[in-house]
């Protein structure tokens, strides 16, 4: 029995004529396939070139990101170098202030290695999406973490120096702890030196400081006032013991402001500087012992005058 063939008619009509398509299923569906290859075709094309459109979008979006991010990094890493600058001020302090504490000084592998800290490990890798950072990135780490270590290792300090200081805040007065005058030129030091007299090599006892004559010289710790004279070659002298083994010298002064036996506290007034005795131009010569044993001025000094 023969097939039965379709044949669709599609038909427009106007005022002036009737148009008419005909058409058969199978032509139907040929062009419904076409159709629809054509179309496949033009939403592939489409789709690659909304994609390439958007990708370029995204690597200039990340290029954009990569460069903020680098700026950001070298803005962390000059902080950081910053940070490290004021930590070795701090330490330095530290150094001095646990001479006064009567403290041993931390040992410098110590310091190098500080306490603590963060392991550097797989979470600052950046799985291979930025290379180029990750090197910056680990660099920051470390320095980071060994900054964070040496804080530690300071407040761990300051917590003993702290408590040291709460036991002995009444020996504290008693060491010699501030420059005892303002300015001045330093001068000869504390050591081996040519004699300004005659020429030959001497150990210098004490710390000189260049200043005009008259200018004000103050006690450097609390104690009790026990020389008051014009000594030799010294000139007219101070001498204060401070108790604890402490006992300091003022040299070469011009002008007195205590008496023996009087009782003065850290940055209280005391003379006047001067070119009294052995002395080659107005300075004054400071001296620090330590139960008889002379010290070097320079170690003592923690913020410079104070008064």
């Amino acid at each position: 029995m023969p097939q039965k063939k379709h044949n669709f008619i599609f038909q427009a009509e106007s005022d002036r004529r009737v148009r008419q398509w005909h058409f058969s299923l199978e032509r139907l569906l040929a062009r419904i396939a076409v159709g629809a290859v054509v179309l496949a075709a033009a939403f592939y094309f489409s789709a690659d070139w909304l994609t390439g459109i958007l990708y370029k979008s995204k690597i200039s979006e990340m290029q954009k990101n990569y460069s903020e991010l680098s700026s950001i990094l070298i803005n962390l890493q000059d902080r950081v170098s910053t940070l490290n600058s004021q930590i070795a001020l701090i330490e330095e302090k530290d150094k001095a202030v646990r001479t006064y504490a009567d403290l041993p000084e931390i040992d410098e592998s110590v310091r190098e290695l500080g306490i603590g800290g963060v392991l550097v490990n797989s979470q600052y890798k950046m799985d291979k999406l930025l290379p180029n950072l990750e090197p910056p990135i680990t660099t920051l780490a470390m320095d980071i973490d060994a900054l964070t270590r040496k804080v530690k290792l300071e407040l761990s300090s300051y917590e003993e120096i702290y408590d040291k200081v709460q036991e002995n805040s009444e020996r504290l007065k008693s060491v010699p702890a501030i420059r005892p005058i303002n300015g001045g030129y330093l001068n000869d030091g504390f050591g081996y030196r040519i004699d300004p007299f005659d020429r030959v090599n001497r150990f210098h006892y004490g710390q000189d400081f260049t200043v005009n004559i008259g200018t004000p010289v103050h006690a450097s710790a609390d104690g009790v006032v026990k020389v008051v004279r014009y000594m030799g070659g010294f000139g007219k002298t101070i001498k204060i013991d401070h108790g604890y083994g402490y006992t300091t010298i003022y040299a070469h002064l011009s002008k007195f402001n205590v008496k023996t036996g009087q009782k003065v506290r850290r940055g209280d007034l005391i003379a006047y500087s001067g070119n009294t005795g052995r002395s080659t131009g107005p300075h004054l010569h400071y001296e620090v012992h330590y139960y008889g044993k002379p010290q070097n001025p320079l170690d003592y000094f923690f913020s410079g005058y104070m008064n």
